[in-house]
């Protein structure tokens, strides 16, 4: 299994070229921007686990995130996020701080991904929102994306999930599964607007799932 390190060094390697992927693919990232959207409350305080540059958080009006890739994080700074230096496995904070969690294609870079679903359980009050993006890997872009692993420095380690999978996880971990939407049915290197967002999952590439710690 790849040690947790291995990820990071690339991200701090590349974090400038990852974060320009999103300016380069600015209707892919609209699109799963307004996607996440759907779920985050009107009200409450938030946080971002593997926050990365801060692109997501900083469209969100998320002010907390966690991240370890250092120049990773030294972007999101920049962008008025707060960001911890810490594994999704190790969060540092009290028990029921926050009233919702996102996550963004970090999940398939943890380590251990049942105790960082334990963890988010652990730091969310009762009744708080878990929204979890991924890319499906059972979804045409997903198999794509799961095909050219090898040859993608960013991806070369991660591990991409079913949603199936996830909902699966996240039960498994305690939460309440609510609801799915998707967006992502084109392919990102060509798309010339945003994409739709439908509820649900298995068509889109990239799915949100809302899930909810039981009160």
């Amino acid at each position: 299994m790849t040690s947790p390190s291995s990820n990071i060094s690339v991200f701090d390697q590349f974090a400038t070229e990852y974060d320009a992927w999103f300016d380069t693919h600015i209707f892919t990232f609209q699109s799963e921007v307004e996607a996440i959207r759907r779920f985050i409350p009107e009200q409450g305080l938030g946080i971002e686990i593997g926050v990365g540059t801060g692109r997501f958080a900083s469209q969100l009006n998320i002010t907390t995130g966690i991240e370890p890739s250092e120049l990773m994080a030294s972007i999101a700074r920049s962008r008025g996020i707060e960001v911890h230096k810490a594994y999704a496995e190790q969060l540092p904070f009290d028990n029921n701080s926050f009233d919702f969690a996102l996550m963004i294609t970090t999940l398939c870079f943890v380590e251990n991904p049942g105790k960082a679903l334990s963890e988010v359980m652990r730091i969310l009050k009762p009744g708080g929102n878990f929204i979890l993006g991924i890319i499906d890997r059972e979804t045409e872009l997903g198999r794509t994306y799961e095909s050219m692993k090898d040859s993608d420095k960013f991806y070369r380690n991660a591990k991409f999930y079913s949603t199936s999978e996830v909902i699966q996880l996240i039960q498994k971990s305690g939460f309440d599964y609510s609801n799915a939407c998707q967006t992502i049915f084109s392919n990102p290197d060509t798309m010339t607007a945003p994409d739709l967002i439908r509820d649900g999952y298995s068509k889109g590439a990239f799915v949100v799932v809302n899930s909810i710690k039981p009160s």
